[in-house]
């Protein structure tokens, strides 16, 4: 192969850059036109390298025709992609620019995607152009030829939908289903099954009651005397799905009411989790009425998040008279006066800022 010939050059005008496509125009020119015919068939030269799509290309140009015996009369033009090892889609456009229009002559070549790679890195035409005196003269001018090639390296992105995990489903399935349950739960009057290794590996409570140095091992009935079946069924939920169970069937008081059993057990059998969700579900439903008392909730069980919550309410949009003309707030002053002392400092400071 002979050494490079003319200059390679981007077109500015044309160049654009798309989010699955790289495209670029690059114009060859061939200088001493006359002097390269005769070279013979399969005789070519290259153009310097560009980068299109981070892969490295050249054009190769064929002055008398590559070595396929139906180009004679004609020279061939092929884009060759010089990146290693590499696997390209491509669609790429040859031209011919009329030297004195300066118009480019679409070749056509076709507009399905070729696929560059080490078996076949050169995609072209055998028959570019004829080199006949009449044809020569519309696109050899000082005699020099300018070939354009326009590229569009297609980005491959491969997009497979990825349904969301089950898991959580499957554990709840798991539940109900009672499949392999090895321990029950005694709530008044009403028996959970239930499942140790999941117990023990998602509760430390259980961790150390079933295996723990102290742990009965055999234990198949557990009773649970400090919660009402419903809050319990909602607690074991939680515990083998990591998320509440629906509450769409309860009034908003009842909900209310629900959360709060469940922020309970959740402070008593060290669900931290658990625990930070409660108080988020409590403090989205604060109102004058029931604000004082839910204070009271996030003192007693030490839910910092909450307990902010309801001071800031309090605080906010001139609520503050209302808060104390409600029960909630009088039982607060009798059952948390320190609390209420903490409240009213907190009042002081927001009036000096």
């Amino acid at each position: 192969m002979a050494a490079p010939q003319g200059s390679i050059a981007m077109v500015p005008s044309r160049c654009t850059a798309e989010t699955q496509t790289s495209r670029a125009k690059v114009a060859f020119e061939i200088a001493d036109y006359s002097h390269l015919k005769g070279l013979g068939r399969d005789k070519c030269l290259h153009s310097s390298a560009f980068f299109i799509g981070d892969y490295k290309w050249c054009i190769r140009y064929y002055p008398d025709g590559s070595a396929y015996e139906a180009t004679e009369g004609y020279m061939s033009v092929f884009l060759v992609l010089l990146t290693k090892n590499a696997e390209v889609r491509v669609v790429y456009t040859l031209m011919l620019v009329n030297r004195v229009s300066g118009q480019s002559i679409v070749v056509p070549s076709g507009k399905a995607p070729r696929v560059f790679n080490p078996k076949m890195p050169a995609w072209g035409l055998q028959k570019f152009m004829k080199t006949t005196a009449e044809v020569e003269s519309v696109y050899v001018w000082n005699d020099c030829l300018v070939i354009e090639c326009e590229v569009s390296v297609i980005k491959e992105t491969l997009n497979i939908h990825v349904p969301p995990s089950d898991l959580s489903d499957n554990l709840a399935t798991l539940l109900v289903g009672k499949i392999g349950a090895d321990v029950s739960f005694k709530v008044q009057g009403e028996v959970f099954p239930a499942h140790k290794n999941l117990l023990a590996m998602r509760w430390a409570v259980f961790n150390a009651e079933f295996y723990g140095p102290m742990g009965d091992k055999g234990v198949q009935d557990i009773i649970i005397d400090d919660m009402q079946p419903a809050v319990f069924k909602a607690f074991l939920h939680f515990i083998y799905t990591d998320s509440m169970p629906s509450m769409d069937d309860l009034e908003d008081d009842d909900k209310r009411e629900m959360v709060k059993h469940l922020l309970v057990a959740a402070d008593k059998y060290a669900m931290e989790m658990m625990k930070m969700i409660c108080e988020e579900m409590l403090g989205r439903g604060l109102d004058v009425e029931t604000v004082a008392t839910m204070l009271a909730l996030a003192d007693q069980y030490h839910c910092s998040n909450l307990k902010d919550a309801c001071i800031e309410f309090m605080l906010s949009s001139n609520r503050m008279d209302d808060v104390i003309a409600s029960q909630g707030y009088a039982h607060l002053k009798r059952s948390c006066p320190v609390l209420v002392v903490d409240v009213f400092e907190r009042t002081v400071k927001s009036r000096k800022t």
